[in-house]
């Protein structure tokens, strides 16, 4: 009689109890179950997306050898979230995580959501306890609407009151929906007042969220805030290097510093670049060239397209804005009307290229590189306190990406 899903899976389990630690084998394999078997593909069913994702990027490789052991043939993977529940003690999740914070927070793409998974990831390796719940403010809105139809209100305020750890991407998403707000404010404040921990993500400042009510917008600005930038060239580099590893891929130094230096502003879209080269290498069976994979990756070419920002230019358009001269900005003198326009053209240098700090320093007459994180931090402080200054930095960061 061949085997079935559930034998094969039960005696994969015990072949994986030999290669991995007892915890991860507890915590993420035997709350697993098989669900459907073809002669190529099993079908594994989890608890919720934040599992797959995890057990895809982590796992993959080691549940394929030991499923095509116990089934006697090579067998492929493929997860499936379940109906929901609970991973050994840890509230099922359900966001859809990227490829893979809140006054200046990050825009699309720079990795927000990864860093949610990273939080929950790292508790479940260090905190075998913590309940830990990650929802999307989409989730957390559709399973509100959802109680509400079943009669199950209750439940759903347990399930997310009990948690050690709620952590809620998107808040954004919250805006304008009042009902949704107020019980959101309501779970803020029991977490908040039973001393959990609560970590949210949004793609703006909190001060610019329209619709949303001024007593969740003033717990929001109450906590600890991270700002989220556009990765520099290394960091970009070694996003990919990472990112051909875990696709057990080898590209050229050459192509992986060309895709770093023109996609500089989107992390998601910088992955997908390397995947779409290294699958057409793959097809073609040969290694490809810089200007080969030019032109294969041409529809995202818009960000090389733009002409490179420069410390002068920036320079420049920040002296206009306050009426001074570029060797103003770059001299010696110190007086307010000069220091924080230098100050923001410091700032800007640093988010907006890929200048070391002592290059900047350098183009701002000679000065060090200390200088230059000294007038980052001044700016990001003022910005997060002032309006005003916000506003005009923001503006004054447009006008230079234009």
């Amino acid at each position: 009689m061949p085997a079935s899903a559930e034998m094969i899976w039960d005696s994969a389990l015990s072949l994986l109890r030999r290669r991995v630690a007892a915890e991860t084998g507890n915590l993420w394999f035997q709350p697993v179950r098989a669900t459907d078997l073809t002669h190529d593909c099993i079908t594994l069913e989890v608890a919720d997306e934040f599992s797959s994702a995890w057990l895809a990027e982590r796992h993959l490789g080691v549940l394929r050898e030991v499923l095509s052991q116990a089934a006697q043939r090579p067998l492929e993977v493929r997860f499936q979230v379940g109906a929901g529940g609970v991973l050994n003690g840890l509230p099922a999740s359900a966001g859809t995580p990227g490829n893979s914070e809140t006054e200046r927070p990050g825009a699309v793409g720079l990795g927000k959501t990864h860093l949610l998974h990273a939080i929950s990831g790292h508790l479940a390796d260090n905190n075998k306890r913590a309940r830990v719940m990650y929802r999307s403010s989409e989730e957390f809105t559709n399973q509100y609407i959802e109680s509400l139809q079943k009669n199950e209100l209750t439940r759903f305020r347990n399930t997310c009151r009990q948690a050690d750890v709620l952590l809620i991407d998107d808040v954004q998403f919250l805006a304008g929906k009042e009902r949704i707000q107020e019980e959101f404010f309501h779970t803020f404040n029991a977490l908040y007042d039973a001393d959990k921990q609560i970590v949210l993500t949004c793609d703006r400042p909190a001060a610019e969220l329209l619709n949303l009510q001024r007593r969740l917008l003033s717990r929001f600005e109450g906590g600890l805030v991270a700002g989220l930038d556009s990765p520099d060239l290394e960091t970009r580099e070694a996003i990919l290097h990472k990112k051909q590893e875990s696709l057990g891929i080898k590209l050229p130094e050459e192509i992986i510093q060309f895709i770093a230096g023109c996609i500089r502003t989107n992390v998601r879209r910088l992955e997908g670049a390397l995947v779409r080269v290294a699958s057409y290498a793959r097809l073609i069976g040969r290694q490809l060239t810089v200007q080969a994979v030019e032109g294969l990756l041409s529809d995202l070419w818009y960000e090389k397209g733009r002409s490179p920002i420069s410390i002068e230019s920036i320079q420049d358009t920040v002296a206009r804005r306050f009426d001074l001269r570029r060797a103003e900005l770059t001299g010696k003198r110190r007086p307010e009307r000069i220091a924080f326009p230098r100050q923001i053209a410091m700032c800007l240098a640093r988010k907006l290229t890929d200048c070391s700090l002592s290059i900047i320093g350098e183009a701002f007459g000679g000065r060090d590189h200390g200088t230059v994180l000294h007038a980052c931090r001044v700016i990001k402080d003022r910005m997060e306190v002032d309006a005003r200054v916000r506003e005009v930095v923001l503006g004054l960061e447009k006008l230079c990406l234009r």
